[in-house]
């Protein structure tokens, strides 16, 4: 029996850091939870001179990643670096090296996950990705074996802690998005070029992945619809909680007889959903199944601690797997081929806002277009009486997408109407 499980990093950043410190924190743990230690035995970096978050022996470090995803000494290896390249030549070969991996990265799971995984399987070696979605918080592991015996109807999360701050922000405080965000890439929040946190690409990558499990059927970020919160104003959040309702950036995948819906977007959700009190940097994913019902699971998506929590669970994991001699027991479950369903086969309830001329017959000629194309209005809030524009505010009752969106382009041709200044869509 091995005594000693070695592991490789690939990264020294935010999460590889926190991973160092957190596999240095409770080493006799691991070695009775495991019966075996568990030694890091190098870390590849790109400098060895840059300054550390964390106190490393400079024995340990290392400019070439090769020599750790060929070192045979290596029993698993842990790819923090992010993004693409070279990330998945480097996981692929370490696969192929009959290598275990433990990965965080939600972009290269999200459109090179088939490749991935049938490496593994052909190379009876496991890989773990718990990381890859809402940080700390434990939700692959529960969808693939604790909701197992559950018929998924549906997952609907905040996945992004950026967005959920801005939002709060906006909501809080009454800031415009640009405020929002100054302040989140001050505190560190955002990034410089905050685009894949503000335009939803980030989400879409971690909603790819939950669709894929829950549903057992592959799902790629490209066919995620994907729209970010860059058009939500302070009028829409005040609108929003006129109607006792909150705004905020979900990621959503549920199944119906056309195949998956799976997108992301602003959404208004009731100040009752138990998503609507999610506030600043936190994730919550809320899940339901046939069988369990509804249940939700919170805490922080982002950080190096409560990431590096779910990377070295999945550490450990993978070492009992090792020692008990079970390894490439967790496969790959995408037996399905599912359609993920065009966006304008959905079927939502909407807020609008309209800026329109504020005098007689105009809610009456917007109705009528509405009612040709089979959208229903629930109702309407006429905002700012006067002057010679005002605010008209709908919620639709649920409806296909391209029905509102033709009613929309004949809508905003009306010589009455200045522009629709925005649609949101709108859950639970």
């Amino acid at each position: 029996m091995k005594k000693q499980i070695n592991i490789g990093i690939l990264g020294l950043g935010t999460i590889g850091s926190g991973t160092y410190s957190v596999l240095n924190s409770h080493k006799s743990d691991y070695v009775k939870r495991v019966g075996a230690k568990i030694a890091i035995k190098k870390i590849a970096v790109k400098s060895l001179n840059k300054k550390r978050l964390v106190k490393v022996p400079k024995s340990l470090l290392t400019t070439d990643v090769l020599s750790i995803v060929n070192n045979p000494e290596i029993d698993v290896v842990v790819e923090l670096m992010g993004g693409i390249n070279p990330a998945k030549d480097l996981i692929l070969k370490a696969l192929k090296n009959k290598k275990h991996v433990v990965t965080a990265n939600k972009e290269l799971l999200a459109n090179y996950g088939k490749q991935i995984f049938d490496t593994a399987a052909k190379n009876d070696v496991d890989i773990y990705f718990e990381a890859s979605v809402g940080g700390g918080i434990p939700i692959i592991r529960p969808l693939k074996r604790e909701l197992a015996a559950n018929r998924i109807i549906k997952v609907m999360g905040i996945v992004n802690g950026t967005t959920n701050y801005i939002l709060t922000k906006m909501a809080d405080e009454g800031s415009f998005f640009e405020q929002a965000l100054s302040e989140a890439q001050a505190k560190g929040y955002a990034e410089a070029n905050p685009k894949a946190d503000v335009d939803g690409y980030d989400a879409a990558a971690k909603i790819a992945i939950l669709a894929s499990i829950a549903f057992n059927s592959r799902v790629v970020a490209n066919q995620v619809f994907t729209e970010g919160i860059r058009a939500i104003k302070p009028q829409d959040i005040e609108y929003a909680r006129d109607m006792n309702h909150v705004i905020k950036l979900i990621a959503l995948a549920k199944e119906n007889k056309e195949g998956l819906d799976v997108r992301v977007h602003p959404t208004m959700i009731p100040v009752s959903h138990p998503l609507a009190a999610v506030s600043d940097v936190y994730n919550a994913i809320f899940v339901e199944g046939d069988a369990v019902g509804e249940v939700m699971f919170f805490g922080q998506g982002a950080g190096g601690k409560p990431t590096a929590s779910a990377v070295v669970g999945d550490i450990i994991d993978i070492a009992g797997n090792i020692i008990d001699g079970r390894t490439g027991k967790m496969k790959c479950t995408c037996y399905n081929k599912k359609q993920v369903m065009p966006v304008g086969q959905i079927i939502s309830s909407y807020y609008l806002r309209m800026k329109v001329a504020d005098k007689p017959g105009v809610l009456a000629k917007i109705a009528r277009v509405f009612g040709d194309k089979q959208v229903s209005i629930g109702s309407v809030i006429q905002k700012g009486h006067g002057g010679k524009l005002a605010d008209l505010v709908f919620i639709t009752h649920q409806t296909k997408e391209k029905n509102l969106r033709a009613a929309l382009m004949l809508i905003n041709s009306l010589d009455e109407v200045s522009k629709t200044n925005n649609v949101i869509r709108v859950e639970g």
